[in-house]
């Protein structure tokens, strides 16, 4: 009984492989259509896919072009083809602004480069674009119900690209005096950080940046530059324990203090 089901099975499996391969060589393009739609219904996503990438071009100006198009888009979300799916939910909108699926699309195009998005230390292109699709999104959508689902997204990808910012000023740090001033190069960083991203969790990981910088720089400085130097530390110290008195870092914060007075007040 086992190896008449099996073989059954072997058979429909058989003529349904059959009839997609037909399929794709086929110049019925509707038969095309209907069977891309089917086969989206039963979660088989590269086959609606294939059938449509080739032809819906050709549906453009027919009452099965907004369709085919947003179904293209949606296929290709759901092989994780988030790229792919980003582009073409970009062009459903942008060619149907007022399309049915005009909403949904801009709400996957931002998914979708969302989910894209890789993690702080790679190249956030994919993230910035995340951004600018959500950020469209609201602009056009402002009361839809997916409005604070977009904006805690948009929070997580800027919380990204701030943690890339915090990686690049530790290693600015770590790099120290190697071929130039590179505490410098770190506050600078910091402080732009701080300015692109005022309400990151990672606010107080870039002031004792800043201050160690500052302290590392007088330490490593001229003798005749020492004195400002340190009172740009002893400026820091403040800025830092206004904001963080109870900080995680404040024992340490406080004995640069205490070094940097040393300087000024000698």
């Amino acid at each position: 009984m086992r190896k008449v089901f099996f073989l059954l099975l072997v058979s429909v499996l058989l003529s349904s492989c059959s009839e997609y391969n037909k399929l794709l060589k086929s110049t019925d393009y509707d038969k095309r259509f209907e069977y891309a739609k089917t086969y989206f219904e039963q979660g088989k996503y590269s086959r609606t896919y294939n059938l449509l990438k080739d032809i819906v071009t050709l549906f453009k100006g027919t009452g099965k072009a907004e369709e085919s198009l947003y179904l293209l888009a949606r296929s290709a979300y759901m092989q994780k083809d988030y790229q792919s799916s980003g582009a073409l939910f970009t062009a459903y909108y942008k060619n149907y602004p007022k399309g049915e699926y005009a909403e949904l699309s801009r709400y996957y195009a931002g998914i979708g480069y969302y989910n894209a998005s890789p993690e702080p230390k790679l190249d956030q292109s994919d993230t910035y674009r995340a951004i600018e699709e959500l950020n469209g999104f609201l602009d056009y959508y402002p009361t839809s119900e997916k409005a604070d689902e977009i904006r805690a997204l948009m929070f997580t990808l800027q919380e990204k690209l701030a943690e890339k910012e915090l990686l690049s000023v530790k290693l600015y740090y770590n790099l120290g005096t190697y071929r130039g001033n590179n505490y410098e190069a770190a506050v600078v960083t910091a402080r732009n950080a701080l300015k692109d991203y005022p309400y990151t969790e990672y606010k107080e990981e870039f002031e004792i940046l800043i201050l160690r910088s500052r302290y590392q720089e007088a330490l490593h400085s001229v003798d005749e530059k020492k004195r400002e130097r340190f009172r740009n530390v002893i400026d820091e110290y403040y800025g830092y324990t206004n904001d963080f008195p109870e900080g995680k870092y404040i024992k340490e914060a406080n004995k640069i203090f205490d070094v940097a007075q040393k300087y000024v007040t000698d």
